[in-house]
């Protein structure tokens, strides 16, 4: 009885050692089509990373000012009129037990200018404001130049400047004179930027007491700024509206910075899907040119693969070289993007002065998509080159 013959069995080297060899024979096409889905993966990658760099420079800048800063200003009556909020609201939100700082400013309706022969409508959007003595330590900044208002005279014509106020002044140092409320005052000092409070930025502060003796102050707060336990935020929003205006808690609003942060990552979300799914077009794109790629690999070596079928290699051994090649092919581009999504993230960050912080999961989900996508555009090709009959593929 004949022997029944059985087709030979590629082994794992030999699969991997054919796909290498049809794509060294090309290098440049290789090349080519490996920089799309390169792109796709780097630009995922990138976006991941920086993103996450981000957030984590953030929150470090966030845990060394503190977040629990709350603060309460006065919202509309239910006639729709701007209310107040009483001169007293300090004093009782410090009675509050967890709460360890106290501090407000007001809205003044006097205007600062560089001298008095600027016109009256260029103010430059700068601020008076009456500040408390305890503003900085509430607020967790400092001076850049100068001193505070506390190493003056209380009730003295003295002003300090934010950071943005002296730039549209022209205030480079202290020493120099503005015009403020209609007469000269003295620029003691200039502030560091505020993070957590803006508005401190764009405004020229003078002293409480100064305030209600040169500028028609009348006491009443617009921002009270409280520092509380960490553990106690909430506790004590609940309870700061009621507290600094027991009459009407209503006509308070109460916010955090935490609701900016909220919201500026809302927007930083919208934007990683954006430029998630333009790397996802980029990936689609890149594994469209590996098919391309692999259809006309399999035209031009149709020569190819009839020797080999003529010489005893199944449909399958031919399957398995063209999907092959179509992995290491893609596999290529997608170590090429890691590569390069991790060294723009490292490069960006350490010039934003930024922690690196590229999550595990994206390199791994980024190199098995391309998996996928070698996969995905291989297997037509490779199909199609496996049923190719000999007779056929050499007539060609």
């Amino acid at each position: 009885m004949t022997a029944r013959l059985r087709p030979a069995r590629l082994a794992g080297s030999d699969v991997l050692r054919l796909g290498a060899a049809g794509l060294r024979a090309r290098p440049l096409r290789m090349v080519l089509s490996a920089a799309g889905i390169a792109i796709g993966i780097a630009a995922m990658l990138a976006v991941v990373g920086l993103s996450a760099s981000s957030r984590a420079g953030l929150d470090r800048a966030l845990a060394a000012l503190g977040t629990n800063l709350l603060t309460a200003a006065p919202g509309q009556t239910l006639t729709g009129e701007q209310a107040s909020l009483p001169p007293e609201s300090l004093a009782m939100v410090r009675r509050i037990a967890a709460v360890r700082t106290v501090s407000a400013t007001a809205k003044l309706t006097a205007r600062v200018y560089r001298n008095e022969f600027v016109p009256v409508a260029e103010h430059g959007s700068i601020s008076v404001l009456a500040a408390r003595p305890d503003l900085l330590p509430a607020l967790g900044i400092g001076t850049a130049r100068g001193r505070w208002l506390t190493a003056t005279r209380p009730g003295a014509p003295t002003v300090v400047l934010g950071a943005g106020a002296a730039d549209r002044l022209g205030v480079r140092a202290p020493g120099g004179r503005v015009w403020l409320g209609g007469q000269w005052f003295s620029v003691v000092g200039m502030l560091t930027s505020s993070p957590l409070a803006p508005e401190i930025d764009s405004a020229a502060l003078v002293d409480w007491t100064t305030a209600t003796s040169l500028l028609g102050f009348d006491g009443h707060p617009t921002t009270v700024y409280t520092r509380s336990d960490e553990a106690a935020v909430e506790q004590v929003r609940r309870v700061l509206g009621a507290t600094v205006n027991p009459a009407a808690p209503n006509e308070v609003k109460v916010s955090r910075p935490s609701d900016a942060l909220a919201a500026a990552r809302a927007t930083d979300a919208a934007l990683n899907g954006l430029l998630l799914g333009l790397g996802a077009v980029a990936l689609l794109v890149g594994g469209v040119g590996v098919a391309n790629t692999m259809v006309i690999s399999v035209l031009e070596r149709r020569g190819e693969i009839g020797l080999r079928r003529a010489l005893g290699a199944t449909g399958w051994h031919v399957c398995q070289q063209f999907l092959t090649e179509s992995l290491l092919l893609a596999t290529a581009g997608g170590l090429a993007g890691a590569a390069v999504g991790a060294l723009v993230t490292a490069a960006w960050s350490w010039w934003r002065a930024w922690p690196v912080a590229l999550p595990l999961w994206a390199p791994a989900g980024g190199l098995a998509a391309t998996v996928l996508v070698g996969v995905v555009a291989g297997l037509y090709p490779a199909v199609r080159a496996a049923r190719l009959t000999p007779t056929e593929a050499l007539a060609s």
